[in-house]
This record gives structure tokens, C-alpha cells and sequence, in this order.
């Protein structure tokens, strides 16, 4: 993108406007932000979406990895019990990886840790298994989704600057 060339707006979507119980709530915003990150790689190249946006290395693509692996860790390792290891959730880009692969990566791992979440429905108190952080109790279902809003929420901001500086495209 040039410096002075305008930006193109993306169809906004807004927020959940729903009046519902906590966790059907608290879910639907976590979905809105993950659809949010998806979104920012539509329509790019996967080569775009491969480019690192700032000084660290973070891409797109890198962005979309890393909230694939966080979903798995806290829904499936943490709270479920599931694998020996935590996933790698800063892992180097492959270097090979598409836009379709990683969203479709980032979407089985969203489908598998809303099962997670549909088999706490009502108990959001209830503890899971274990923590991914040191020395911690092993977080209730009810933080561990305040704590993938503000996840997601925050990178979905880094996702869109780097669209932004990638080719211009605003918007959520």
C-alpha cells in the first residue's frame, strides 16, 4: 500500500446484539472475535498473508496459528485433560502455509473447543483439568472464555493493522 492511497472499507459487522443467558453470551462474542480474525484474511494471497506486518514477525497467517493453538490448549490440554504436551502456540511459520489450510485449522479447532464448551453448559463454576499457567489452580469454563474474548480480541486489533498496511482494507 502507498502512503497516501486511501483506504477500502469491509462490510462491518458489529457486535452480538443478543439479550441471553451468560454463557450463550459469552460465546457468541468469542465467536463474533474469531470470525473477526478469519475475516481479515479474506481475499489475500497467501503469500500476503504469510508477510509479517511488524519488527516481531507476526503475520496474518502467524496470528491465525497462534489462536488455533491457544483454543486447543486452553479447551482441549486445559480444561479437558487432553494430549501429553501443549500445543505450540509460537511456533515459526512453516513457510508453506496457506490461508485455506490455516483457517480451516483455526476452524476445527473452534469446532472442537466449543464441544468443550457446550459439555460445561451450565457450569461455568466447574474447574478444568489443569493449567497452562505455572503454579495455577486450574481456571473455571467462565475464565477461560473471558480469557479467549480478551485473546482474541486483542489479536484481532493486530490483525487489523496488518491488513491495513498489507493493502489498505478497514474495517471489522
Amino acid at each position: 500500500m502507498t502512503e497516501n492511497a486511501p483506504a477500502r472499507k469491509r462490510t462491518d459487522a458489529r457486535p452480538p446484539g443478543i439479550a441471553a443467558d451468560e454463557p450463550t453470551t459469552l460465546l457468541a462474542f468469542l465467536d463474533y472475535l474469531r470470525e473477526g480474525v478469519i475475516g481479515k484474511t479474506r481475499g489475500l494471497a497467501d503469500e500476503d498473508a504469510r508477510r509479517p506486518g511488524v519488527a516481531s514477525g507476526t503475520s496474518l497467517l502467524w496470528l491465525v496459528r497462534h489462536l488455533t493453538a491457544v483454543e486447543l490448549n486452553w479447551f482441549l490440554w486445559a480444561y479437558r485433560g487432553e494430549g501429553g504436551e501443549p500445543w505450540d502456540d509460537d511456533a515459526p511459520s512453516p513457510g508453506d502455509e496457506t490461508v485455506a489450510g490455516s483457517v480451516a485449522a483455526y476452524r476445527a479447532a473452534i469446532a472442537r473447543a466449543n464441544e468443550v464448551i457446550a459439555s460445561a453448559s451450565g457450569h461455568l463454576d466447574r474447574p478444568g483439568v489443569r493449567s497452562l499457567r505455572p503454579n495455577a489452580e486450574a481456571p473455571s469454563m467462565r475464565w477461560l472464555l473471558v480469557h479467549m474474548i480478551e485473546e482474541t480480541g486483542r489479536h484481532a486489533g493486530h490483525a487489523d493493522i496488518i491488513r491495513e498496511q498489507l493493502d489498505g482494507v478497514v474495517g471489522r
